[in-house]
């Protein structure tokens, strides 16, 4: 496989970005049995989630300007071997202790995955046609995140939670072989910076731009909105309202499906609308969805059935925001794409830990945390699609809204 073909490193590069939530997202109908297991409370298994979101965000700062300045190539590799260390590391933990530690070191090395691949297709491709590529890439990725929860519930029957990370390690070495042979470098030697310290010095001037901080909150809200859900859901569908772990995994299921249909809709219409006026479809999506959200967990209305509807609606167009702000942000800064890729993802993710962080905080036993957690992140996004609607005009890149 070769890059003067790079429409057919797609699949590769969604495996790529799909490290993160896989590296979540099988786990999570297991949280309340490893908390069992470990003999651990309920708020530090959970803590396993935030500290990889952490995690995460650390790795990413780096890799990106790194890759402005060496290329993007070994880098990708190196943080690939780290994450295979430590998902051993995390399969044979005997505490809750120990899988903190791993997980931490395994974010570290999965975020080179998720922040490169993203900035190899600003290498590759022009703005609306790198909004329409990652949306592609989020669908294949979400088409395997769709099986995930089910997987991992299933695995789960066969020998317990730690072979939820045996089947992460026999993914993550596939991707490592798949790179070795098919990724070659995307960032030549001549479009380098020739400093490490002008490579960190970008993130000051991608963080005064108005326009990408209205990208990075419009993501990063929406992000976090979707991780206080994943954080909270275990415990609210399976402990809550008492549904099983199978269950849990179908419920699930269905968000990512959401997320489907609407990835597919955003790679049809962005090369004819843009991406400015497919963010204010998402972002509409998520703020009357977050509403909806917080007026069920106010009033205890809806039951079940009421939450799961909104919930679906909110995450079915995180992946839509995702995809158009990431692809217009790099757009705002082609030389500096690694740095802006990095500085949006792990705000992403970091917004994502603090949500995290807060729904875990205000675990009560009930719906009602997870529901007012999700609805601010929804409002708050809507007000970063404002922001950006607002600095448009000024900036001239994009089109008029």
């Amino acid at each position: 496989m070769s890059i003067s073909h790079p429409e057919r490193l797609i699949i590769l590069l969604a495996a790529l970005v799909a490290f993160a939530p896989l590296s979540i997202d099988t786990y999570l109908p297991s949280l309340p049995f490893i908390a069992h297991d470990l003999g651990a409370s309920e708020a530090s298994v959970q803590m396993t989630i935030g500290i990889f979101l952490a995690g995460l965000c650390v790795g990413m700062l780096f890799y990106g300007p790194l890759s402005d300045r060496f290329g993007r190539r070994p880098l990708l590799l190196g943080g690939m071997v780290i994450y295979l260390l430590a998902t051993v590391g995390c399969m044979l933990s005997d505490s809750v202790e120990q899988l903190i530690g791993w997980r931490f070191f395994q974010a570290l090395g999965g975020a080179a995955a998720s922040v490169l691949a993203r900035t190899i297709v600003r290498d590759l491709f022009a703005l609306n046609d790198a909004a329409r590529t990652l949306s592609l890439m989020h669908l294949v990725t979400m088409i395997a995140t769709l099986v995930a929860p089910l997987a991992g519930s299933f695995l789960m029957l066969i020998d317990g939670w730690r072979i939820i990370f045996a089947g992460l390690f026999v993914f993550a070495a596939l991707c490592l072989v798949a790179c070795v042979w098919c990724i070659d470098e995307t960032h030549p030697s001549d479009k380098r910076g020739r400093s490490i310290t002008g490579a960190f010095a970008a993130y000051w001037h991608i963080a005064r731009e108005p326009m990408a901080l209205g990208y990075i909150l419009c993501m990063g809200l929406s992000f976090g909105g979707m991780f206080a859900f994943i954080t909270a859901s275990p415990f609210v569908y399976v402990e809550y309202f008492g549904v099983s772990p199978q269950a849990y995994g179908w419920l699930f299921g269905l968000n990512i499906a959401g997320v489907i249909v609407m990835t597919l809709i955003n790679a049809r219409w962005v090369t004819r609308m843009g991406p400015l006026h497919m963010l204010r479809i998402g972002a509409l999506v998520a703020g009357l969805a977050g509403c909806g959200l917080g007026v069920l967990g106010l009033t205890g209305l809806g039951g079940l059935t009421g939450i799961v509807v909104c919930v679906i609606l909110y995450v079915s167009v995180t992946g839509l925001l995702g995809a158009n702000c990431v692809a217009s942000l790099l757009a705002l800064f082609p030389t500096q794409a690694g740095a802006a890729a990095g500085l949006a993802v792990a705000g992403q993710f970091a917004i994502g830990a603090g949500f995290s962080a807060l729904v875990s905080a205000l675990a009560d036993g009930s719906p009602m945390p997870m529901c007012i957690t999700i609805a601010g992140a929804g409002i708050g996004s809507l007000a970063g699609y404002f922001w950006i609607r607002l600095h448009a005009g000024v900036t001239k890149v994009f089109e008029t809204v």
